[in-house]
């Protein structure tokens, strides 16, 4: 994914919002540039891509493969509001957060288990021209109290990839399917009482 960035000046990140660009920082050991980007374009490759593939930054003429590190969200719009780009160097490991697509229908939940997910990324240190966009994990086989531990995925894995999770971790769980709750007697529904002696307000007032 290709991206073109611009250097801007510190501060009035509003006036850059107003104009459609998401401001942000490209960062690492060496560098620390303020930059902004076209909101749009920033958005439609984070929606596709997420945080664990590398994106082609172009600035100033140069090409910089970066990640992205964080991105401060505006909570009512659910827009971008700031974004840090991670500029890599090649030939170094790096470590991400990878997502983990669960695939396939469990046994146990065609047979009214719940389906619990605890785990949707794994935290591994791999080269960056080897990082992949998520992993797939079959779960069609698990039946009701079966679980899949992070030690039992790895081949889906790249073979290169160091993991940096605790590999006991319990990615997901077919539960037993929830006992319904008994249904309490319906209660007689108590009569509407209107004015003190049981007659309209509207009577009252007509008659007065």
């Amino acid at each position: 994914m290709n991206l073109t960035a611009q250097r801007r000046t510190p501060g009035k990140t509003s006036d850059l919002r107003a104009q459609g660009r998401l401001p942000g920082v490209v960062y690492n050991k060496e560098l620390n540039i303020p930059v902004s980007v076209e909101l749009r374009e920033f958005d439609k490759a984070f929606r596709s891509q997420g945080v664990a593939s590398l994106i082609n930054l172009q600035l100033d003429g140069e090409s910089h493969d970066v990640l992205v590190k964080a991105v401060q969200m505006d909570k009512r719009r659910r827009e971008p509001l700031h974004v840090d780009f991670y500029a890599v160097t090649a030939g170094q490991p790096v470590d991400v957060f990878v997502p983990i697509n669960f695939v396939g229908t469990a046994i146990g939940a065609r047979e009214g288990g719940q389906v619990d997910a605890q785990r949707h990324q794994v935290h591994i240190r791999i080269l960056p021209r080897l990082i992949p966009n998520h992993i797939d994990v079959d779960v069609s086989a698990l039946a009701i109290n079966d679980s899949l531990h992070l030690k039992d995925v790895l081949s889906a894995l790249p073979s290169e990839a160091e993991v940096l999770d605790d590999l006991e971790e319990t990615l997901i769980t077919i539960l037993p399917p929830r006992a319904e709750e008994p249904e309490e007697p319906a209660q007689a529904a108590e009569p509407e009482v209107i004015g003190e002696d049981g007659d309209s307000d509207d009577g009252d007032d007509a008659a007065a």
